[in-house]
């Protein structure tokens, strides 16, 4: 967690003055028992009225200054916190929308979603109560020890037994909590995953009739959360008993040798009230400091997880990039806009390719579909234009060159890429829209929807394009949602088209409107149609059929109608269902 602590640097001065200020505070509180012990020895014990009037009015003032010194550190210290917490959380998500898509499906999102939400809330607590206490708990318990020795030395020798035995305990439990945290916080992350998982499937979940299955799979894993929270809890929990039973057997003893020592005039009753003072506000001090010690260990633990989310680096590595005149340049019409050059990718932590041999040329202003069954790759296929997974073997060029040598922001400006997730964010339709290009025109936008066979429903919505887009879209179907989508991918004016199966909520006449609408684009691009649907790309220029990753055919419909087998069954299945409907 070491390495966190850079972003505190801009506010150095709240760190430093959020303890200078609880010194101070616990300095008066030490001041505190001498006041007592004069009171009761020189004002109560001698009948001395304006003594006890002052040293009541000095109490008074302590308690008056130590108070505004406990609220001005509180502010500082909220601030270091609050501060310091958010810069690493900016961070955090700055860093991870930088990893590839092999980090983040390595890392799962609810492991994410917990790194940025409870352990970063975790980090703040424990940072505020380390500025607070860290100093001032140890300040209390070693100014009492060493203002018992003023009062009386022989006394104050309980002190020194005292305190080591306690250090003892406090880090002793702290030494056996630590790794138990750990495992509270993966336990944590099994059950925000499996959250996640039964939300966003809630209505499979019924389809199916498996809310008691899942409702059990979650109480397996909140009860092994619970059970394991339990017994760090009883660890923890013993820290404030075993604490008092010391502290009150010290004070036992205090009192028992302080009454001798009084009854024999060696020592004064106001002085073995003082010590009893410090002996309580040790004991105070040290349940705090016990308290603390815990919740660092949390933050410990939540900032250990925090940093090595930060120091993975992504397999991704930038490329150096083409020129700006080549960059600002036409696309060269005699070099194919995307070609496979015996292409394999595997998967992180896979033992076997998921798809391998893939070699396809691909024209400027021609049209590729992609078909094949369930799991073939062919969104593997196409998720390696624009780098969101790299290839294992091969190449795959864009314009010419290796995608790996140009930065990624300048690949992904050439490609309109629509996933097979229809993904809305919230916002209004306009804002959507220009994910797709910043500087777009409402013209712009409006020729998009056309394309994209939107614009209908969007001129009927109150508002048009300023019409309100709630989280997730879900104030839209299934169908207007992916023609959303498709609109934003097309306002760029991309050279290279990516249609991930994008249209499967669409009906067929509006598929193909669509498909007209593209192919009559002004800027020609290439464009990608990946689909389960061979009404879809029976006019591509070119199709490739692909069967358990690897490539079963290459042609043009009529073609592999002669010469696939595995497209001429998709083909038959499909158009026999629907002459049959």
């Amino acid at each position: 967690m070491t390495k966190l602590f850079k972003y505190m640097r801009a506010y150095r001065k709240e760190a430093i003055l959020a303890p200078v200020f609880k010194m101070l505070e616990a300095l008066f509180d030490l001041l505190v028992p001498l006041v007592i012990r004069i009171l009761i020895d020189t004002g109560i014990a001698g009948h001395n009225r304006a003594c006890i009037l002052q040293m009541g009015g000095l109490l008074v003032l302590l308690a008056a200054v130590g108070l505004a010194m406990a609220v001005t550190a509180q502010y500082f210290a909220a601030k270091a916190a609050t501060g310091f917490t958010a810069r690493i959380r900016s961070a955090l998500f700055a860093h991870i929308q930088s990893l590839s898509y092999t980090e983040l499906d390595t890392l799962g999102t609810s492991t994410m979603e917990t790194r940025l939400t409870s352990d970063m809330n975790q980090v703040q607590s424990g940072t505020n109560l380390a500025l607070r206490l860290l100093l001032r708990s140890p300040f209390i318990v070693f100014g009492s020890m060493i203002l018992a020795f003023t009062i009386d030395v022989r006394e104050a020798v309980i002190f020194v037994i005292v305190i080591p035995v306690l250090m003892a305990v406090v880090f002793g439990i702290m030494l056996v909590c630590i790794p138990l945290y750990r495992k509270v916080q993966k336990s944590l992350d099994r059950v925000t995953g499996l959250t996640r998982e039964n939300l966003a499937g809630v209505r499979v979940i019924r389809a199916f009739g498996r809310e008691a299955q899942e409702t059990g799979r979650f109480n397996d894993a909140n009860e092994s959360l619970n059970d394991l929270q339990k017994f760090v809890g009883k660890i923890s929990a013993a820290l404030n008993p075993v604490t008092f039973v010391i502290i009150n057997i010290a004070s036992l003893v205090l009192i028992w040798t302080g009454a001798w020592r009084v009854d024999s005039g060696a020592l004064t009753q106001g002085a073995v009230i003082a010590l009893v003072n410090y002996m309580s506000q040790i004991l105070v001090e040290l349940i705090k400091f016990a308290d603390l010690v815990i919740n660092i260990n949390r933050s410990v633990a939540c900032g250990n997880r925090i940093q090595a989310v930060m120091e993975m680096k992504s397999s991704m590595e930038d490329g150096a990039g083409v020129s700006d005149n080549a960059q600002a340049s036409a696309p060269d019409s005699s070099v194919p806009a995307v070609q496979f050059d015996h292409v394999s990718l595997r998967y992180h932590a896979s033992s076997e390719d998921a798809v391998s041999e893939i070699t396809l040329t691909v024209p400027h202003g021609s049209t590729v579909g992609m078909i094949g069954g369930t799991g073939s790759g062919k969104s593997t296929v196409v998720s390696m234009i624009p780098r969101y997974y790299d290839a294992t073997g091969g190449r795959v060029l864009v314009d010419g060159r290796d995608v790996r040598d140009y930065r990624i922001s300048d690949l992904r400006a050439k490609i309109g890429y629509v996933p097979q997730k229809a993904v809305l964010f919230s916002g209004t339709i306009a804002d959507n829209l220009r994910w797709g290009r910043q500087d777009a025109t409402e013209e712009d936008m409006w020729e998009a929807l056309r394309i994209a066979q939107a614009e209908d429903f969007v001129r009927e919505k109150p508002g048009g394009l300023s019409a309100l887009v709630e989280q997730g879209g879900r104030n839209f179907s299934g169908g207007q949602r992916q023609r959303l989508t498709i609109a934003r991918a097309l306002i760029s004016r991309p050279e290279i088209l990516i249609l991930d199966d994008s249209a499967s909520a669409l009906d067929f006449a509006t598929d193909a409107k669509l498909r007209k609408a593209i192919r009559e684009m002004k800027n020609s691009p290439a464009v990608f149609i990946v689909s389960q649907r061979a009404a879809s790309m029976l006019y591509a220029d070119q199709i490739l059929v692909l069967d358990d990753g690897r490539p079963a055919g290459l042609g043009t419909s009529d073609e592999l109608l002669k010469s696939c087998t595995v497209y001429r069954e998709i083909y038959e299945t499909q158009f026999e269902k629907r002459g049959g409907d």
